[in-house]
């Protein structure tokens, strides 16, 4: 998990340098197009069947996932790198309050308290960023993360009716694929360079490895354990912000952060957990 929050870190770096060249839509077509590259090398090693019956799952967590992508590009490109990032991770807030509303479960007191935390660290996260006039990068960061929670529904919903982890990656990257290409057909095109080629294959790459090295933790690891070792790529992420671009943050910024981090791994520990679809 520490190895896939370094390279998420990565990817969020090679997307804040292709930025400068590419418009969002264009990143994520790169991103999903060479990441779809790998899991059908990954399928084909595997021989997983590519047959499914919940094929309407499947395209409500593309459609989703690449929106939410979208936006968090398009943050990453305009916000300091760490803000953008813990932006969207409150996924975790957000899916674990849709799991309580879709499951009909009560909010009970403690799980209130922590989704009312983060949301708390949100607004002091958000609030420099207020100030420097930066409301719209910041509120689609947020919006990202929402989008990001509801995939992760999607996820888990796929996952209780018996699909394969590599299944539910294959046809995300095809739903973000085909979306991503229409949407960047819809304006200008940018033609890579050489360099700017290398910078998209290592966002492809990074992203791709990631999810691969996510997926191995969650599957040999103790849940609770990696859930909260994901929030590493936070802490990369503001290194390489400091390191790049010299990217800092007021005081209450950093305690915004430090508030998600901890809402975040308390609402995944307090959250009930459902084996059945539907339960």
């Amino acid at each position: 998990m520490l190895v896939a929050g370094l390279l998420f870190a990565c990817m969020g770096v090679f997307v804040k340098l292709g930025g400068a060249h590419f418009s969002s839509s264009e990143l994520v077509f790169y991103r999903a197009f060479f990441g779809l590259l790998v899991v059908m090398a990954v399928l084909r090693h595997r021989r997983t069947s590519l047959a499914t019956p919940h094929w309407r799952g499947h395209l409500w967590r593309g459609l989703s996932g690449t929106v939410a992508m979208m936006l968090f590009f398009y943050c990453i490109a305009n916000l300091p790198l760490a803000t953008a990032i813990t932006l969207n991770y409150t996924s975790s807030l957000f899916l674990t309050a849709l799991t309580l509303v879709i499951f009909k479960e009560r909010f009970h007191l403690p799980l209130t308290a922590s989704l009312t935390l983060g949301f708390v660290g949100v607004v002091l996260l958000l609030h420099p960023t207020l100030e420097r006039d930066q409301l719209v990068g910041g509120l689609m960061g947020l919006t990202s993360g929402f989008l990001a929670g509801v995939a992760l529904l999607n996820v888990r919903q796929l996952g209780l009716k018996g699909e394969p982890a590599d299944r539910v990656v294959f046809y995300f990257n095809v739903v973000a694929t085909l979306f991503s290409a229409i949407w960047m057909a819809q304006g200008e095109i940018h033609r890579p360079t050489p360099p700017e080629l290398a910078l998209l294959l290592a966002i492809g790459a990074s992203g791709t490895f990631a999810q691969l090295a996510m997926t191995r933790a969650y599957r040999v690891g103790q849940t609770q354990v990696m859930s909260s070792l994901s929030y590493s790529t936070i802490a990369f992420a503001s290194l390489f912000g400091l390191l790049l671009w010299h990217e800092t943050l007021p005081i209450e910024g950093w305690i915004g952060i430090a508030l998600i981090i901890a809402s975040g791994v308390l609402s995944l520990r307090l959250a009930p957990i459902h084996t059945k679809a539907g339960k």
